[in-house]
């Protein structure tokens, strides 16, 4: 009797430790992801012809999405996860917030990027684009206008389009760096991966908009890039569309 108490016992112990591990593992698999996020953006702002500043100073949020992977389902499709940092305050002029995971997927993706993994950078530069990504799924071109984000220090060349666009949108791919065309690609909050970051449930709009809620340290990377690259926001209170 008592080895068959101390055999559930131990069955009990075990059991707890394996589901304890495989936790540890999930969270781990996505502090990695968000740290891949910042080394991707740190990466991204250094070479010659990046993000044109002036773009980045006018941005509300910013969505990094690594390593985004293409995959063959009857025509084909892509699939990324990565994180989405915004700046503070009612008016989008504060610090840059703590990072919350997001999720893009897209049947035509893989096709415009011509590759097998890709990293993505999405500016989302006005507040109805913001209002929109926070709470449910966006389909891009739909729910938000998007459009190829020019490169080069500064926007002067950039479209029409591109100056009206809710969300600008840029890849990277075997070592090149371009504006690219994510129209019909769907982003949507992935609160479940935010989870395993924080360790508790919160939502995208708790993390990006609420109070309290500090920067992870594998999201460190990230937000200190983009503050000190970009600490202020200098579209003059023209993004409130």
């Amino acid at each position: 009797m008592v080895r068959s108490i101390r055999s559930v016992v131990a069955f009990g112990v075990v059991l707890g430790m394996a589901t304890l591990g495989a936790q540890n593992k999930e969270q781990n698999k996505e502090q990695t992801r968000l740290g891949e996020c910042g080394e991707v953006m740190e990466e991204i702002l250094n070479v010659p012809e990046n993000i044109p500043q002036d773009l980045l100073d006018k941005a509300e949020c910013v969505i990094v999405i690594p390593s985004m992977k293409k995959f063959a389902l009857g025509v084909g499709g892509s699939y990324g996860r990565g994180a989405m940092v915004c700046r503070t305050g009612q008016a989008f002029r504060g610090a840059w917030s703590a990072p919350a995971m997001y999720t893009i997927e897209g049947a035509s993706v893989g096709f415009q990027i011509g590759g097998q993994a890709t990293d993505l950078v999405l500016l989302v530069m006005n507040r109805h684009g913001v209002n929109a990504l926070l709470d449910s799924k966006v389909k891009l071109g739909a729910n938000a206008s998007v459009a190829a984000g020019p490169k080069g220090r500064t926007a002067e060349g950039a479209t029409d389009a591109s100056l009206r666009a809710e969300i600008l949108t840029y890849s990277r791919s075997s070592g090149l760096f371009a504006g690219i065309s994510l129209s019909g690609s769907s982003l949507r909050p992935d609160n479940d991966a935010s989870a395993e970051v924080y360790g508790r449930k919160l939502t995208a709009r708790g993390i990006l908009t609420g109070p309290g809620v500090s920067v992870p340290e594998s999201g460190q990377r990230l937000v200190n890039v983009l503050q000190t690259r970009s600490p202020r926001n200098l579209s003059g209170g023209t993004n409130q569309q």
